[in-house]
């Protein structure tokens, strides 16, 4: 049976600088939200009428009660990896990646992160020691064939120097992650995923309110990871469109730790941090309205460069030879022998 006590591994090891990657949950609302704000955790909004369908397209609203059963949860993502780290030079500009095992990953940062990054450069530089120990978020993009794999990479938080205390690269082992999430099948991936969205705060939803639709879809952008667990206390949420409102459900809120595999480029559950949450802590999603302009916005700005958006409509011309040779007239087919009378 799934544990539900708290991590207790505590590698010899911790991170550095991940002042803001700490697996604190129960902290004052402004510790929460610097959190949110520095691990770019992602979440969504959620009103307990909603139906589900409607939570599956939230439109964002500041006008939405909260309806989370605990109020120190959050959607989270955030793991450790090792791995041989590669700095690649290509013209002016610079790459890295991460190599675990035989697979190869891309290595990114964010521009707040840039300091994370230059350090780890340094460290490896300094040292020689191009293996690091990692804390990163996993980053998933999914394509429109649910036969297509994913991309994955990781984003880089910090990395483990040993010189600081309670940081999350003591509670977690290599390759273990946090992942805080809706528990949910999505259209583009056979396998069930771990939806982590963003985390709701007023001051995000100012922010948003102010930006044009394209920079709100990328802002509000979610996370699916994709996760086997076998015997799941509660199954994944699948949306069915034949299925009344009423009916459908609304996929549940769970915080678990999960180990990644290269092979798979998936997670594994290994065990529970909290019992399910029927009610997820509020969250942000783009609209309809706004997905649906930014993808318009997109489509123009392709068309006005002399770029196609997607791939072409119908199927291509015939451009090979007949197999038959039709020249002259047909041949006569023999004619089916009369049947015997009886």
């Amino acid at each position: 049976m799934a544990s539900t006590e708290p991590i207790k591994n505590k590698p010899t090891k911790t991170a550095v600088p991940l002042e803001s990657a700490t697996l604190k949950p129960k902290k004052v609302k402004d510790d929460i939200e610097n959190q949110v704000n520095n691990l770019e955790k992602d979440g969504v909004v959620s009103k307990e009428e909603q139906s589900p369908s409607a939570l599956q397209e939230q439109d964002v609203t500041e006008n939405q009660p909260d309806t989370t059963s605990d109020s120190s949860a959050l959607f989270q993502a955030i793991g450790i990896i090792t791995g041989k780290v590669n700095f690649i030079t290509e013209g002016d500009k610079e790459r890295s990646t991460i190599t675990i095992g035989n697979k190869e990953y891309p290595l990114l940062y964010a521009s707040r992160k840039q300091r994370a990054y230059d350090a780890l450069k340094k460290e490896i530089e300094a040292t020689g020691e191009s293996t690091q120990r990692l804390v990163v978020y996993p980053k998933f993009t999914h394509f429109p064939g649910r036969d297509q794999p994913p991309n994955v990479g990781f984003q880089v938080v910090g990395f483990d120097k040993g010189r600081q205390e309670e940081v999350i690269s003591q509670q977690l082992q290599d390759m273990e992650f946090k992942l805080c999430g809706l528990w949910q099948f999505i259209p583009v991936c056979r396998t069930p995923c771990i939806s982590v969205f963003k985390n709701f705060t007023k001051e995000r939803l100012d922010h948003i309110k102010q930006s044009e639709p394209a920079r709100k879809v990328k802002f509000m952008k979610a996370s699916h990871l994709p996760l086997f667990w076998r015997d799941a206390l509660v199954p994944p949420f699948r949306f069915n469109p034949k299925a009344p409102k009423e009916e459908q459900g609304r996929p549940v809120f769970v915080q678990i730790k999960a180990k990644f595999v290269p092979h798979r480029d998936a997670f594994e559950f290994d065990s529970l941090l909290e019992l399910p949450q029927e009610k997820p802590p509020r969250f942000l999603k783009a609209s309809k309205d706004d997905k649906a302009t930014a993808m318009a916005e997109k489509k123009a700005a392709l068309k006005a460069a002399g770029k196609e958006f997607g791939p072409p409509k119908g199927k291509p011309p015939f451009k090979g030879k007949p197999k038959g040779d039709f020249k002259g007239k047909p041949l006569e087919m023999p004619k089916p022998k009369p049947k015997p009378q009886q």
